[in-house]
């Protein structure tokens, strides 16, 4: 058994307390990087850096900005999430902080900018590039002083005794980087000046050096597969694509009814679309709902109640609802206590637009490819037999029919089989539909097709 001296006990005691103040002394930097627009996927990768940051147990965040912004819901969201944030949170600006990533990096504790960067220019514009009417205008520019208005002010004693304060970051200069006229935007050197930036670095070592003195440590965050893929589906092109896959799928599968590729390809769309967004809290699950009870209506309409009805525009109407509404945090949905709509605007216009882009597309692809071999490999096509009543004949030799009165044997609704002269054909019913039973009569043939009315 080991005896140990007193002088080894205190050699090891010694050692353990140096080792502790060193660690207490050395600060640790989390970064995250946030170099693309600021979307859902800006929102998604921010929200796991800065929940990274709190884990690893470090003393600063570090966001290493390079955007031309974004979103402005999605800003908000990360501004929140930022002046909220525990530990001190550090902006970069490597290049450019424009429009909303000035407000996030404003939200920021501290703002440190790279030669050659610049950080302003926050109107707000629509996806043209438009500049949005003055309403618009006015919340930024709330949001804007709001935010620097929350680092509060500094007190400087004068020589002569008086005490003198003034805010950390003047909320009218960051009011005047939103305008429909002059918009304000900062080199380093002019944000510096105006309080509006800590320092120039070259790079993060820099930027942590100018902080800490000492030995410190810096972590960089690292997204996993997943989170890429997340990030990948969330893009707002992606989102407009699975939307025309889903819409497109659901038209091919309608034209050709029965478990064919059209309803996996609706159904994969679904998944792909939703499975993101509920993972991120922003679906909700009267969304999901709204969007399978647009479906069901929509199948109502062409399979039970022909025609172009109430069920159909319900149905038309659940679907753009529950789409557009899963792309939207609904906590923005709420401003001052009041129902703000202007965050959904954007996602109905991306569910709208795609939607009619898929269905005109769909239109004219079905005429297009049905009939052709590759059609009937990835859609499911009903053989009309004559062992199911059905005869193949030339269109002329059908017209003595024309006048004359049958009983349907399967529903019109409104397409089905009647029973001519104790002959069995395809038939279509000119208006509403007809029961199983009921006596029709014959007013015209095209095609092949018997088209009926009651008698």
């Amino acid at each position: 058994m080991k005896r140990y001296t007193p002088f080894t006990l205190f050699c090891t005691l010694f050692l353990s307390i140096s080792t502790l103040l060193h660690a207490a002394d050395s600060l640790s930097f989390y970064v995250v990087k946030l170099h693309h627009d600021i979307d859902k996927a800006a929102l998604r990768s921010m929200n796991k850096g800065l929940d990274g940051a709190l884990k690893a147990g470090a003393d600063y965040c570090i966001i290493d900005m390079n955007t031309y912004g974004g979103a402005v819901d999605v800003a908000d969201s990360i501004r929140n999430a930022i002046l909220k944030f525990p530990i001190p949170v550090v902006s970069f600006v490597n290049v450019q902080a424009a429009s909303a990533g000035a407000l996030i990096s404003i939200a920021c504790d501290s703002i440190y900018m790279t030669s050659g960067s610049s950080i302003g220019a926050a109107t707000v514009v629509n996806a043209q590039g438009e500049v949005m009417p003055d309403k618009y205008q006015s919340f930024m520019r709330a949001m804007m002083r709001s935010t620097a208005e929350s680092h509060g002010k500094k007190r400087f004693v004068t020589a002569d005794g008086d005490t003198v304060e003034f805010w950390h970051r003047d909320p009218a200069v960051a009011q005047a980087m939103v305008s429909k006229d002059s918009v304000l935007s900062f080199t380093p050197t002019e944000a510096v000046e105006n309080g509006y930036c800590e320092g120039i670095a070259a790079d993060i070592e820099e930027v942590v050096s100018m902080i800490a003195e000492g030995d410190h440590k810096i972590v960089y965050h690292k997204e996993s597969v997943v989170d890429k893929i997340l990030d990948f589906l969330l893009s707002p092109a992606v989102q407009g694509l699975l939307l025309m896959l889903i819409i497109g799928g659901i038209y091919f599968e309608m034209q050709s009814p029965g478990i064919g590729f059209p309803l996996i390809a609706a159904i994969t769309g679904s998944v792909l679309y939703f499975a993101p967004l509920y993972l991120e809290g922003l679906v909700q699950n009267w969304e999901m709902v709204a969007f399978i009870a647009g479906v069901i209506l929509m199948g109502v309409e062409i399979f039970v109640l022909p025609g172009f009805g109430v069920a159909g525009v319900s149905g038309i109407i659940l679907m753009i609802v529950g789409l557009a509404f899963a792309m939207v945090d609904n906590d923005l949905l709420s401003f001052d206590g009041k129902l703000n709509l202007r965050p959904a605007l954007k996602p109905f216009a991306i569910v709208t637009v795609s939607m009619t882009a898929s269905l005109f597309g769909s239109i004219y692809l079905a005429a297009k490819l049905y009939g052709t071999k590759m059609f009937s490999r990835i859609a499911l096509k009903k053989d009309l037999t004559s062992e199911e009543g059905f005869v193949g004949v030339e269109t002329d030799s059908l017209q003595h029919l024309v006048g004359k009165y049958g009983i349907v044997v399967t529903d019109l609704k409104p397409s089905g089989t009647v029973e001519v002269e104790g002959k069995r054909y395809y038939a279509q019913i000119n208006c509403g539909f007809a029961a199983k039973g009921e006596e029709i009569e014959v007013s015209r043939v095209e095609q092949g097709i018997l088209y009926c009315r009651r008698k």
